[in-house]
């Protein structure tokens, strides 16, 4: 296997697990924010690389506050970033771009499919009286956002024409921040 491929293998898991933990820490960063708008007592916030995140809250006076803030903060916080990098002509753009890309296509997909299983927050959020119209609006709105961002980007990933070349600053770094987020979330602790 030629180097190349070795760093664009690198690149492309080591930036999905990251985006993977990303993203869960960002959404129960919205729950986190919300049950303290809502006036809530966080019990416990659990974010552990082998495990799906959680976000305890009791008492929860505003419970359908707390659980909508998850994937709101989740997919348009990690936008936000997106577009500031942007503006900003931050180097490996693309990064940016495919981690809010995942954020809008996990948090829409998981709510707006959700709410046909009432799996998880979706669940919840019917549970505490949203209609299934919104969580399906909402993942309509934002998974394919999500995938438009995607669009165009496998080249960047060693995909098609480029035959496995990526950047290896990009690589390195990507594996940086995965190895990073790991460490934090195991010395944390913060298990479910």
């Amino acid at each position: 296997m030629s180097s190349n491929r070795i760093f664009q293998i690198i690149l492309i898991v080591s930036f999905l697990g990251f985006s993977w933990l990303a993203m869960q820490a960002v959404h129960e960063l919205g729950h986190v924010l919300g049950a303290i708008a809502g006036g809530g007592t966080l019990c416990k916030v659990g974010l552990y690389p082998t495990v799906i995140s959680r976000t305890d809250v009791f008492p929860n006076p505003h419970p359908l506050l707390e659980v909508w803030a998850g994937p709101l903060v989740g997919s348009i916080l990690p936008l936000l970033v997106f577009l500031l990098a942007a503006a900003l002509k931050a180097p490996a753009l693309y990064l940016y771009r495919f981690g809010a890309g995942f954020c809008l296509v996990a948090n829409g997909s998981y709510i707006g499919g959700g709410s046909f299983r009432e799996l998880g927050d979706a669940r919840d959020l019917l549970l505490f009286g949203a209609a299934q119209w919104q969580l399906i609006l909402f993942g309509l709105l934002t998974a394919p956002l999500g995938l438009y961002l995607w669009n165009g980007l496998g080249s960047t990933f060693g995909l098609g024409a480029a035959k496995g070349r990526v950047n290896r600053t990009a690589t390195l770094t990507s594996l940086g921040l995965l190895v990073a987020t790991v460490a934090i979330e195991l010395a944390a602790g913060l298990t479910p």
